[in-house]
């Protein structure tokens, strides 16, 4: 019988370098994660790809999905739309494969009551006072959206409880590391594949 992949889910306050760390850990040789891009009405930002980096929608499509049940999850911020497409996300379980979401705080909340047995990843910044740096470095938002962002990463900061490791983004190279490690750690956990070993004893 295929053992079923492992769900991925790596969230964080905005800022924080979720789609840096996703990135660097899927440039690396070793890694056999998949990743499943997500769906946003958000702008493409400079070098961002079409179906590489986000499968970009009108809001239009994206309510249209939302209404057919396409989505796994889905969370509206900062006035734009971002959600994962479910189909993707099952057949690349059910093949064995882990999958692998960079996703909002909501979104990871949405999944948790779906997939309870999925494994959530917390990227913390090193500060506060850090994280805004971050977002101002972007150089891509406003005063106000800024204070927004920040306002917001106090709440999701809050919702840590949902989650079960917290990794913090002090270097992008250690996240990284943690985060494998982690993922390692989880296919050995006990409740993951007791079922598979006792199957030995039954046989003579």
């Amino acid at each position: 019988m295929q053992e079923k992949g492992l769900l991925i889910v790596l969230s964080g306050p905005s800022g924080v370098g979720k789609g840096t760390v996703r990135k660097a850990i899927f440039s690396q040789p070793d890694t056999s994660f998949e990743y499943s891009i997500s769906v946003t009405t958000r702008k493409p930002r400079e070098g961002e790809v079409d179906g590489v980096d986000y499968f970009f929608k009108t809001r239009e499509e994206f309510e249209e999905m939302i209404e057919q049940g396409k989505l796994l999850e889905y969370a509206e911020f900062v006035g734009n739309y971002y959600g994962t497409p479910v189909d993707y996300v099952q057949e690349t379980l059910n093949k064995g494969k882990d999958v692998f979401l960079e996703i909002e705080v909501k979104g990871a909340r949405q999944v948790r009551e779906k997939f309870p047995e999925g494994l959530f990843i917390f990227l913390m910044p090193p500060s506060l006072s850090e994280l805004k740096n971050r977002i101002v470095t972007r150089g891509t938002e406003t005063e106000d959206i800024i204070h927004n962002r920040l306002q917001t990463a106090r709440e999701e900061i809050e919702m840590m409880e949902l989650y079960d490791y917290v990794v913090e983004n002090d270097q992008v190279e250690n996240a990284c590391e943690r985060i494998k490690a982690i993922v390692k750690a989880e296919h050995c956990r006990r409740e993951r594949v007791e079922h598979r070993y006792k199957k030995l004893l039954e046989v003579e």
